[in-house]
């Protein structure tokens, strides 16, 4: 067996100091995820809010071609033309 050593108070300094850029990085990567996490949160908000539009303006267009038929809405004016 190798015989105990004592470290120098360079290297004990070196290790701390390692030791704290690793705690430092490891709490702005942690950090960093959170806010990923919130952001991932709100971009599934948006997204459903996205499918729920779409929905709601597939449910106009249906109900406005059963009422209408084929055609163009020229939504500056209202004015139906028919594709016939």
């Amino acid at each position: 067996m190798s015989k105990k050593a004592q470290l120098t108070s360079e290297e004990l300094k070196s290790l701390e100091e390692q030791g704290g850029k690793m705690d430092k990085l490891t709490l702005e990567l942690g950090q960093i995820d959170i806010q990923k996490a919130i952001l991932e949160g709100k971009r599934n908000e948006i997204l459903e809010k996205i499918a729920s539009l779409q929905g709601s303006s597939n449910k106009i267009a249906k109900e406005l071609q059963d009422k209408y038929g084929d055609g163009n809405i020229n939504l500056e004016t209202g004015e139906f033309t028919p594709t016939n």
